[in-house]
């Protein structure tokens, strides 16, 4: 399929028999130019959803697009009974689906990708992803599974192994199926190893620390509970390479489909719509082959540490400063609040404080420029990355990427590193606490959606007769309420979103030098 037209008649449906060309059209969209019945999986992926197809995805399709990698294309697999969508989605059009970059001065460019060959809904048929993922020609498992999909305590990096469902696989007997990434992933190697199969190898692309030790850890974990030999063999022969992804993507609106179809005359049921900056910085460790990824953009590198340290503590921890910050004074919209000054004001400050002590060097990277470049991608009105998204799964979120930054700068380290400060770390996780008791600062109802919710609500309730109540959770926390330095400034912080707001909070930090309310 090359770059053919889009039917006069209206969208046309996404699917390998109906998809023309939108160039004959004037639409521009690029298309597969590369034979879809040509295309042999080689990547199993958990976890489908925008960034996947707007990052990984697309990777492979630009290989592709070469004449290279077509035997890496991709199965997408999911769990959950939310998945069922894309499922329906995907299956309908054979995989396919539009991207659309937005760039800040409203450029677009569209595609169609085609690198999802296939996508399996797990429930409907557990034994296909079993033999799908023993097929030899697999070689790399990937996983966007969110911080949460790994079962961890994300203080202590230690592996919970008595959630319900993972629970329910480790007691699960022969014969009975999977229910979790774990289960596929474990019972799949399990197979390879009888059959003498080369394994696969693990790769995980969420925005975790370490997120290549973090799944070796998890998954052996299980694989140590359910067959204490596979365990020893998988940590002796599976790869778990590390790797930063980086790439701003919504969620899809029934305004998006709309744009895709009147723009591009392609009717998709789930296109995905992202920013037009991407990364991805990949540790280099595939004993059983990876695509060249290196020749489409890529950074192949021998060590990814400091490279996800810059972009969870910059990035994914300053997205919690203007998520919460933002939502409360009324904002709606990412680009909204990063185009006010007094708000933009704040997220430079907590980068240069508190952020950019915990880091050290990034080969190849002007720490300067990449914070200044942030800004800039946040207020990309093209892209309309709401704020509720950014407030989401907040447990997982504000442990993984603004806890860490805390702790490196409560510890002096006996003075031989640099140390920030922490007022407005404690500012953010107090913003946090404000959100959470589930108004905004108009009396408007906040929908709070985390796996913890009942939990950080019934702190955040707890709050008028205990200032540091929402603190008191060890697992998302640590000992931090016992941290004298660190609970005076959120306590001041959480007085002050409470009495004047927002706003007034964030001018009283300005005014302060950024060196706190307390």
């Amino acid at each position: 399929m090359g770059q053919n037209e889009v039917g006069l008649d209206g969208p046309v449906r996404l699917n390998a028999a109906d998809l023309k060309s939108p160039a004959a059209h004037g639409r521009g969209v690029e298309t597969p130019g590369y034979a879809l019945d040509q295309r042999r999986v080689g990547i199993v992926h958990f976890g489908v959803g925008g960034f996947h197809r707007a990052h990984q995805a697309l990777y492979l399709d630009r290989l592709m697009q070469r004449g290279r990698a077509l035997d890496w294309a991709i199965c997408g697999v999911g769990l959950m009974p939310f998945d069922t969508a894309m499922r329906d989605a995907l299956t309908a059009q054979d995989g396919l689906y539009t991207l659309v970059e937005k760039a800040p001065d409203g450029t677009r460019t569209a595609r169609v990708v085609g690198s999802l060959a296939e996508y399996l809904y797990a429930p409907d048929d557990p034994e296909a992803v079993l033999a799908r993922l023993a097929d030899p020609a697999v070689r790399i498992v990937s996983l966007t599974v969110t911080e949460g999909g790994y079962s961890y305590n994300a203080r202590t990096g230690e592996f919970l192994a008595d959630t319900p469902e993972v629970a329910a696989d480790l007691a699960a007997g022969a014969g009975q199926p999977p229910r979790t990434t774990f289960g596929f992933v474990i019972e799949a190697l399990r197979r390879r190893r009888a059959a003498g199969t080369v394994p696969f190898t693990v790769m995980s692309c969420d925005n975790i620390q370490g997120n290549g030790h973090l799944a070796q850890k998890v998954f052996t974990a299980f694989a140590d509970l359910k067959d204490p030999e596979l365990g020893t063999w998988i940590r002796a022969n599976v790869a778990f390479p590390n790797s930063m992804v980086d790439r701003i993507t919504p969620v899809t609106t029934d305004a998006d489909r709309e744009a895709v179809a009147a723009d591009y005359g392609i009717a998709d049921a789930w296109p995905v719509v992202c920013e037009d900056f991407i990364q991805w910085v990949l540790e280099d460790a595939f004993p059983a082959g990876r695509p060249p990824f290196e020749e489409v953009g890529v950074q192949v590198v021998d060590d990814v540490e400091p490279y996800e340290l810059m972009k969870l503590r910059l990035l994914n921890a300053t997205h919690q400063a203007m998520a919460y910050t933002g939502y409360l004074a009324g904002y709606r919209y990412a680009h909204e609040t990063a185009r006010d000054p007094l708000f933009a004001e704040f997220f430079a400050a907590y980068m240069d404080r508190e952020a950019t002590p915990t880091l050290r060097p990034v080969p190849g990277i002007d720490l300067g420029d990449y914070k200044r470049q942030l800004i800039e991608r946040f207020s990309n009105e093209q892209v309309r990355d709401t704020l509720a998204r950014l407030c989401a799964e907040s447990s997982d979120r504000i442990p993984t990427w603004l806890v860490p930054v805390i702790a490196h700068n409560l510890d002096d380290d006996g003075g031989a590193a640099p140390r920030g400060s922490v007022a407005l770390s404690a500012a953010i996780v107090a913003s946090w606490a404000r959100y959470a008791e589930g108004a905004d600062e108009a009396g408007e109802p906040i929908e709070i959606v985390d796996r913890l919710r009942d939990r950080v609500k019934a702190a955040a309730a707890r709050q008028e007769e205990d200032e540091l109540a929402f603190l008191r959770d060890p697992e998302l926390f640590g000992d931090l309420v016992e941290n004298e330095e660190f609970a005076r400034h959120y306590a001041a912080a959480l007085r002050s979103f409470k009495t004047v707001g927002s706003r007034a909070t964030l001018e009283a930090l300005s005014a302060s030098g950024w060196s706190g309310l307390a």
